[in-house]
């Protein structure tokens, strides 16, 4: 009998509060873009309008692709280290992105943290876009909780691919209101409390709240299937439908990815 995975649901990794607006700045230093072109850069004063604006900054790297070295905190072996490599840099097939080993001051850094060795800090994860770069040196970006080379290899499509997303500033797609319009908020709670071990809280902040519409650069429908998606099961939406969630970069997602870092001359 085939051993069952338990599907680990990818904690988006937030800055500290009192970085938001810092987190904001340098996105907008890093690609002018991330800026909503109806905001003034002036109000992003630090305090809680300042905050709420920042939340309303993309972290997307630019134009120019995504183009970032990457060390391992635990140096696993050589052959975990080019397994996950080569799934990071899956995401290169439309789209202008690389990412290289590097052990001189990397800028992506991948641990393995169990919560046995990291408490608070294991799962799966990883800081959003450009806020990398605003990262201890000695502290990862990226966490791919007790991944070996025995991990299933559908877990390498499911998990390094969707970290990889995020770290290229992809935000979760089942944050998007149509989706979350969907869910039963006491059903969805209750699971997830269960499931994953999160905080009534956590749960709402990382499953039940939309992002704001003016934050999202995106593909124009709700892509239930995108790699970026969550697997929620029907018993938890109003309608008994699933949401299927991503297990791969689908097309859609290749093409938004190319879309936002063209590869040159395209």
């Amino acid at each position: 009998m085939a051993q069952r995975v338990k599907v680990v649901a990818c904690t988006p990794r937030l800055l500290p509060r009192k970085d938001w607006t810092r987190a904001a700045r340098n996105a907008i230093a890093i690609n002018p873009a991330n800026k909503p072109p109806d905001m003034d850069e002036s109000q992003l004063d630090p305090g809680g309008h300042g905050e709420r604006l920042a939340l309303d900054i993309t972290k997307y790297w630019g134009q120019g692709g995504v183009h970032l070295t990457v060390g391992f905190i635990d140096t696993p072996d050589a052959a975990l280290r080019s397994r996950i490599l080569s799934h990071m840099n899956a995401w290169n097939q439309g789209a202008n992105v690389s990412f290289v080993e590097s052990d001189v001051y990397p800028q992506v850094r991948i641990a393995r943290w169990t919560e046995d060795e990291a408490p608070g800090n294991a799962g799966y994860w990883s800081n959003l876009g450009t806020d990398v770069l605003l990262i201890s040196r000695d502290q990862p970006t990226m966490n791919l909780e007790a991944f070996t080379m025995e991990t299933p290899d559908s877990e390498f499509y499911r998990v390094v691919r969707h970290e990889t997303g995020h770290t290229m500033g992809f935000p979760h797609e089942h944050m998007r209101r149509a989706i979350i319009q969907r869910l039963d908020p006491e059903k969805v709670i209750a699971a997830y409390m269960r499931s994953q071990g999160w905080s009534r809280q956590e749960v709402i902040d990382q499953v039940l709240t939309p992002l704001e519409e003016s934050s999202i650069l995106g593909t124009d429908q709700v892509d239930e299937t995108s790699i970026m998606c969550y697997q929620i099961d029907g018993s938890l939406t109003t309608d008994g439908e699933p949401i299927p969630g991503g297990t791969d970069i689908n097309e859609l997602d290749c093409a938004f990815a190319a879309s936002v870092y063209p590869k040159p001359g395209e």
